[in-house]
């Protein structure tokens, strides 16, 4: 599945913060009063009062997204098995396009060929910059 396709985003700005701030503590209110509760959270949708049913992890990742939005940052989805150009895998990094290559060409991250062209697991780069992390800090 190639990114540009699979990313949702919404830039900062796009939405009121003060909206998505009263939003998130709605959405912590309510896990907050039901932290035992598995699946499903019953939200009500506002424009036709009806409710809407949402597994609890979505409701989880709705509010983590809320919480960035009320911070003024913009937010991207990205499913998790998205494949990245050696481009948007460099960006994800922080390092230049011929650092990731090479990286790529030691075996450091997986990719694989399409055509002429490497595509990275978004998994892969993510598992990468963990890894790197935790060395850093050490």
């Amino acid at each position: 599945m190639a990114v540009r396709s699979a990313v949702r985003s919404v830039e900062p700005g796009e939405v009121d913060a003060e909206e998505a701030e009263r939003a998130l503590r709605r959405i912590k209110d309510c896990l907050g009063r039901h932290p035992e509760e598995p699946d499903p959270i019953e939200v009500l949708v506002e424009c036709d009062g009806r409710a809407l049913v949402l597994p609890r992890p979505a409701v989880t990742l709705l509010a983590q997204i809320l919480g960035q939005l009320a911070e003024g940052r913009g937010v991207s989805i990205v499913p998790s098995e998205a494949e990245l150009t050696t481009q948007q895998a460099a960006e994800l990094l922080g390092v230049s396009r011929p650092y990731l290559i090479g990286l790529l060409d030691s075996g450091a991250i997986p990719c694989r060929k399409v055509g002429r062209h490497r595509r990275v697991p978004l998994s892969a780069v993510l598992t990468y910059k963990r890894a790197d992390d935790e060395q850093r800090r050490r």
